[in-house]
């Protein structure tokens, strides 16, 4: 059986039939298919690249949990259920099991193995403690026991000190020497500016970043993922707390994030969505909170879908690529509530939802 599918494909808007080969997608009928029954399972409406969240943590729900292959499945299986397709996960507690890559019917993962957390500045042993003078090979190691990416705990405490600059600097030049990417948690501002002064791949959160720094990112090539999704309920929390010095800060950053949002777009970073949160399967709220604080929708909805596949290295939906796509009644870009709710979706060229 060969499976039809047609609808105007974004970003491109351009409609396109396609028809399902294994797990591909070909713009011309496969030979010999002639002959073979030929279904169609979508017919009309919009077609994405399947969606993405760049920063989340399937297998465990807090620092404190074991991680947990059952659950890792509960967690990936939720994800797919709501279209996201692919997923990277920027650390773990354990490197993820080798069946992850061979389930036909989970999201793609592209893991950065365990945390990299030098002392002091991690829940302790939640992730991989390694002192500073240990981290450059620890990423690497973990980097190439993945899937090419790995990431540091840049920072911790709002008080306390980042990992140094030099430090920092080297792991990155390390990785990338050996053909990998670092992601760097920050949350202070120290921690950001070391982030993007050493050359990271990625910053996630990004609290405190100075916003004169979002043209030198743009420039090397540092995407910016604020997970604010996962911030948002704790902003109402601080809001409500008596004035402090920590209270002051914590908003101060929140607010920061919230507005380098635009200013980095407009500066032309990679802003990507990453939820860092559960529920699993809610990149569509990250979205909206990217559209919220000021990206345009079309991009805010790229940030979930065709901009974070092509930072990853998969590319859209174009001949010989891979079949992992949703489909929608309405022009997401236009109705950006619709994209919690895809009408068909379909991974490695099998209809799961």
């Amino acid at each position: 059986m060969i499976m039809r599918i047609r609808g105007v494909v974004l970003p491109e808007r351009e409609e396109r039939t396609f028809w399902v080969d294994g797990e591909r997608l070909r713009t011309e009928l496969p030979a010999g298919a002639a002959a073979k029954h030929v279904e169609t399972v979508v017919d009309g409406g919009w077609l994405l690249p399947g969606l993405v969240d760049v920063h989340t943590h399937p297998g465990a729900e807090s620092p404190d949990d074991r991680f947990d292959e059952a659950l890792l499945r509960k967690h990936l299986s939720a994800h797919r259920d709501a279209g996201v397709l692919l997923v990277r996960t920027p650390g773990t507690a354990q490197r993820m099991p080798g069946w992850v890559d061979r389930e036909p019917d989970l999201p793609r993962v592209r893991s950065a193995g365990r945390w990299l957390a030098t002392p002091g500045r991690f829940f302790p042993g939640a992730g991989r403690d390694v002192g500073e003078d240990q981290l450059a090979g620890a990423a690497v190691e973990e980097a190439t026991a993945a899937s090419g990416w790995c990431k540091v705990i840049g920072d911790w405490r709002w008080d306390e000190p980042a990992v140094p600059l030099d430090v920092l600097k080297a792991t990155v030049e390390a990785v990338h020497s050996a053909g990998g990417r670092v992601a760097v948690h920050c949350q202070t501002g120290e921690g950001s500016r070391n982030a993007v002064l050493a050359g990271a791949d990625s910053l996630e959160h990004g609290m405190h970043l100075d916003p004169a720094l979002l043209d030198l990112m743009a420039k090397q090539g540092t995407a910016y993922v604020p997970t604010l999704s996962a911030f948002a309920e704790s902003a109402e929390v601080w809001q409500g707390r008596e004035s402090s010095s920590r209270r002051s800060s914590w908003l101060d950053g929140w607010q920061g994030m919230v507005d380098n949002v635009r200013l980095a777009h407009e500066a032309g970073v990679t802003v990507l969505a990453g939820t860092d949160t559960f529920p699993c399967g809610m990149v569509a709220t990250e979205s909206q909170w990217l559209l919220r604080a000021g990206m345009p929708a079309e991009e805010a909805i790229g940030a979930a879908s065709w901009t974070a596949r092509d930072w990853l290295g998969l590319p859209g939906l174009t001949d010989g690529a891979p079949a992992d796509l949703v489909a929608y009644d309405q022009d997401p870009t236009a109705e950006p509530g619709t994209l919690p709710q895809p009408k068909r979706v379909i991974l490695r060229g099998r209809v799961v939802r």
